[in-house]
């Protein structure tokens, strides 16, 4: 059955192992999202796992688990599965996965710390905004206070992560108070790297169902534009961090690692608004 199920994955992993964990979204009621609308959520069983990770090359240095959210299934098969690709897999020094804010807090820090030591290297986090009022509009399930406790968390933990933004989510005339929301929110931790998507309206999808209505107006291109530079002009790292739009949904791709580079990153979008 899992074999037949969408597979996602980001860019950065496009030559990663890819080990099938879930299948479908376990929570999928963000208004935005359509990847998963039509497939059923459930776990693949362990006997499957095991079977694909014995068929696996054995110096394979990093895997990526596939499914919306494979956290969600929680610290007791987190930690089996982890065991068992160590078994099979003993040189993957990192494991990655898309995890959610919502799963995270299910975890307590020394539940994450045990699944760092056991190969948890990287998780990719959609954090979207950092507005309450947005976060609640495309029903994302989590508030930014939860947000900033569950990073804090995996920062103590040593578990490194993607932040994963949305510009545009906010709608028209609001670019800027979101761009300077969403980085005082990033301020208050320390993500390995912030990556940008451009909010794209899928059909049948709820948040299109409310532009449909005028209840919700995009902004224009140049306006999303803006909210980049904002976005990059108000985050103050405490440590060095990627700053990452290249992204395929992204109206301008740009790559480079704050603080050093945020000039030259602000000159770029600069350029691209004044064409």
């Amino acid at each position: 059955m899992y074999k037949n199920a969408n597979v996602f994955y980001p860019q950065d992993e496009m030559t990663t192992v890819l080990l099938p964990v879930t299948i479908g979204c376990s929570y999928n009621k963000c208004t935005f999202c359509s990847m998963y609308k039509d497939e059923k959520y459930s776990e693949v069983p362990f006997p499957a796992i095991e079977m694909e990770l014995k068929h696996g090359y054995k110096y394979t240095e990093k895997v990526f688990l596939t499914g919306a959210d494979p956290m969600s299934i929680g610290f007791d098969k987190m930690n089996k599965l982890l065991n068992m690709i160590r078994k099979h897999l003993p040189y993957c020094a990192c494991v990655a996965s898309y995890a959610s804010i919502r799963s995270i807090s299910k975890y307590s820090l020394e539940e994450l710390s045990i699944l760092h030591n056991l190969g948890l290297r990287l998780l990719y986090i959609g954090f979207e905004t950092g507005r309450d009022d947005v976060l609640k509009l495309v029903n994302k399930a989590h508030t930014v206070n939860e947000a900033i406790t569950q990073a804090k968390k995996l920062n103590e933990a040593k578990i490194p992560f993607n932040s994963i933004i949305m510009y545009g989510i906010a709608g028209k005339g609001q670019s800027v108070d979101n761009a300077v929301a969403t980085a005082n929110m990033i301020n208050k931790f320390s993500p390995r790297s912030v990556i940008t998507m451009n909010l794209t309206v899928f059909s049948g999808t709820e948040l299109h169902k409310t532009i449909e209505k005028g209840s919700f107006i995009p902004p224009s291109g140049v306006e999303r534009l803006l909210e980049i530079k904002i976005l990059l002009e108000n985050l103050e790292p405490a440590q060095p961090m990627t700053f990452d739009t290249t992204h395929p949904t992204n109206i301008i791709k740009i790559k480079g690692t704050l603080p050093h580079d945020k000039d030259r990153l602000i000159d770029e979008v600069d350029r691209r608004i004044n064409l």
